[in-house]
């Protein structure tokens, strides 16, 4: 196979995003496809005995077996790796092993990580219920108060971690601050950016030495398949592909191709998403039974300048509180026809979730609380129908309450 991004012809380094999301990484067979082929195959043949000793050995480059590298996974990679400009990325079965990798790729038993306690319900659970038992304690703090950040990190910290902008609140973390904070107790900051995409964010850029992403989200864009990723430097990444090759949280070729395809259109795709988003943020702002919209697009977001610094625009998630509780909140999930009930983000159709009762649903009471997810906050992940439908569709409901 060759690689049609011939660094003597093309500098990846001096296009555009956009071009990068549709050209980087590509490879052709010796068919010439034009779109890019699916590498559906456990292992791979060697010519000799030597070969194969020299390829799982390392001294020379080649693919081995899928667990560890494959053609198609390895396009995806690049492709996402040049995109964010990265310099290198690791490709995993779903965003929450992207995060388990990452760390456990590099934190060992004794290690400690500061985290922001506006997370994911997933990745709260495994930091403060699975990786103790594997003797790394997390500190949680809030996301937006650097100097609860600074007062958590202890001589043993390794590891800052944020999401940003968070999920469900949709707060925003200073990316470049936290990155500043990391370096000098000689920690790595690492942040979770599927809510923004590298479309909208790229927090290797503001300082961060690592990015994850729930691929599954926006790289995807159709709620199709499951995915993850690990951004960052040859050396950190190189050290998790250490773990992960024996541990085994390879994505799947065929998930890797439908990522592929999916990042061709990410650009386009996250533009009208946040279009979309700011025109229902607004007309909920204006809502009676709404007592408050958190997107960062609005002015009255309390972290809206910072959203100006470090995201290309306001993104597509909102959350919103109802007055009246669980119930009321409830009523309004129920009476929509046109929005999808669902957990999961990112797809070109809306989705709206009760965070209390689903994604968070499995921490305690005392971490939903102290992350701000109360009964009353509504999720909302914007698709790409248009506005005026989306509000008509939540109106049903809020009348109600």
């Amino acid at each position: 196979m060759s690689d049609t991004f011939d660094p003597d012809a093309l500098d990846p380094k001096t296009l555009d995003p956009q071009t990068l999301a549709v050209r980087a990484g590509s490879w052709r067979s010796e068919m010439a496809e034009h779109s890019e082929a699916i590498f559906l195959t456990s292992s791979y043949v060697f010519a000799s005995a030597a070969e194969a000793a020299a390829r799982f050995s390392g001294a020379e480059p080649g693919h081995v077996y899928s667990r560890v590298s494959n053609p198609g996974v390895a396009m995806f990679e690049n492709r996402l790796a040049a995109i964010e400009g990265a310099q290198r990325c690791l490709a995993t079965s779903s965003g929450m092993s992207a995060i388990l990798s990452a760390i456990m790729g590099l934190l060992s038993a004794g290690d400690h990580v500061v985290a922001s306690r506006s997370l994911f319900g997933s990745t709260m659970q495994l930091l403060s219920q699975i990786l103790p038992r594997f003797g790394i304690q997390t500190t949680f703090v809030s996301a937006t108060d650097a100097a609860e950040w600074q007062a958590a990190v202890r001589p043993e910290t390794r590891l800052l971690f944020v999401e940003s902008p968070s999920n469900p609140q949709i707060e925003l973390s200073d990316i470049a601050a936290l990155s500043g904070m990391a370096h000098q107790a000689g920690a790595w900051l690492m942040v979770d950016n599927s809510f923004c995409s590298p479309a909208l964010q790229r927090p290797l850029v503001l300082g961060a030495d690592l990015v994850v992403y729930s691929a599954t989200k926006y790289l995807d864009g159709q709620g199709r398949v499951l995915g993850g990723a690990i951004l960052g430097g040859d050396e950190l990444l190189t050290r998790i592909h250490t773990f992960m090759r024996s541990a085994g949280p390879a994505l799947s070729p065929f998930n890797a191709w439908i990522l592929l395809k999916g990042l061709e259109t990410l650009d386009l795709r996250m533009q009208a998403h946040s279009a979309n988003a700011l025109a229902v943020a607004e007309w909920l702002s204006a809502q009676p039974a709404v007592t408050s919209v958190r997107y960062p697009g609005l002015a009255s977001h309390p972290q809206h300048e910072l959203a100006l610094r470090q995201q290309r625009t306001g993104g597509a998630m909102i959350a919103f509180e109802v007055r009246g509780g669980r119930e009321a909140a409830w009523k309004v999930v129920d009476a929509t026809r046109l929005i999808s009930i669902t957990a999961n983000l990112g797809d070109t159709r809306t989705t709206i979730t009760h965070p209390a009762t689903t994604t968070h649903g499995r921490i305690t009471p005392e971490q939903r609380a102290a992350a701000g997810v109360t009964d009353g906050m509504l999720r909302l992940a914007i698709g790409l129908e248009s506005p005026r439908d989306i509000c008509a569709d939540l109106a049903r409901g809020l009348v109600a309450c």
